[in-house]
């Protein structure tokens, strides 16, 4: 397996402002320096990295530029998050543009994956019938993606309408897509993400690790989260992908992505051992 990790640790998860009043530009933004965090990211030990859409699409006019900073560090670029509402026929198609607009650049610099959050939560609660609108729009982001030859997953995150176990089990049902589990998100919502991938080994084609204890994130080995376990699980289903590190913030981001590297390289060890 390969590891890699997410920038969004370098300035945090946020949005990018010009969203609130355009859903065209309505991108996941990190508020660091992308270069700072591909040079840290390298030093620390990891070979490849995620990075949100509106950071990514910072470059769109400024390709050359990203390209060099691959090359400069050394990092392939594994994937890209991107997201929507989804529940709203009167913007989807907007939503979709934008994550067109969003595969295609990714395509361009050779990512692998693309991976997808959302799900809104209305002000007057989830109704039963934003799952099967929410599978029907992953749906269609499934054939965009893998229109530009990437491969499309689903992120269940605190904030949406997939937070909890049983509502992971509602979508599924409803969508083709594949999973791409944040296994500290799993547990946050209520569910053992053991369990998680066990149920869902067959449809998980990517995975984000972060570790978890006391309702806060961690970095790997700091918390309780039974890593070997879902590895071993993900083993036997034919899992033969990249592993990303994610870490929604830590005062440090360098030295968070040194502990989790640390720790991953303890457990190389371990798996080769047996």
């Amino acid at each position: 397996m390969k590891f890699g990790y997410q920038t969004n640790t370098w300035g945090g998860v946020v949005g990018h402002p010009a969203g609130v009043t355009s859903i065209k530009d309505l991108y996941y933004l990190a508020n660091g320096s992308t270069e700072e965090a591909l040079k840290d990211i390298s030093e620390a030990g990891f070979k490849g990295f995620e990075i949100f859409d509106g950071n990514l699409m910072q470059y769109k006019d400024n390709k050359e530029e990203f390209k060099a900073l691959l090359a400069k560090y050394k990092l392939t670029l594994i994937g890209v998050y991107t997201g929507g509402n989804f529940i709203y026929p009167d913007i989807l198609e907007e939503e979709l543009t934008k994550i067109e607009e969003v595969a295609a650049l990714s395509a361009e610099f050779s990512a692998r994956h693309l991976v997808i959050g959302g799900g809104a939560v209305r002000s007057a609660g989830i109704l039963e019938s934003d799952y099967e609108d929410l599978g029907t729009a992953l749906n269609k982001v499934q054939e965009i993606a893998e229109k530009h030859g990437l491969i499309p997953t689903y992120h269940p995150h605190l904030g949406t309408n997939v937070e909890a176990p049983e509502q992971l089990d509602k979508l599924m049902q409803h969508t083709t897509i594949d999973l791409c589990p944040d296994t500290a998100h799993i547990e946050a919502g209520g569910g053992d993400p053991v369990e998680v991938v066990r149920k869902y080994a067959d449809r998980i084609k990517y995975i984000h690790f972060k570790d978890y204890e006391n309702g806060e994130f961690l970095p790997l080995g700091k918390g309780h989260q039974k890593f070997e376990e879902m590895v071993r699980i993900l083993n036997e289903a034919g899992y033969d992908d990249w592993i990303t590190v994610e870490l929604d913030s830590y005062e440090v981001p360098k030295q968070g992505a040194e502990i989790s590297r640390s720790f991953l390289a303890s457990f190389e060890k371990t798996q080769m051992a047996n």
